[in-house]
């Protein structure tokens, strides 16, 4: 079981972000942003959006670094990605 945290470099808020994915379980990674003190409103259909100020403190606790098309294919290939709604037609 790994939660990965791709670099903050998605903007938002007068703020830079990052994501934060489990490979594994919504639990695994649910746990893992309690223990930052994350809390569960930046969680995001599939994922927690951090901010570049706790980047450091995800990686210190054992997230792994990838970019972020790696951190989007670990959500596929692990069966946890839940793509945005999208508005009806018409």
């Amino acid at each position: 079981m790994t939660v990965y945290v791709d670099p903050p470099t998605w903007p938002g808020h007068g703020r830079m972000w990052s994501h934060l994915v489990s490979d594994e379980s919504y639990e695994e990674l649910h746990a893992f942003a309690e223990a930052m003190g994350v809390p569960r409103r930046a969680f995001d259909r599939d994922h927690y959006d951090i901010p570049s100020t706790r980047y450091a403190d995800a990686v210190r606790l054992g997230a792994v670094e990838v970019g972020s098309k790696e951190l989007l294919r670990r959500l596929v290939d692990g069966g946890l990605r839940r793509p945005a709604r999208r508005p009806a037609a018409g």
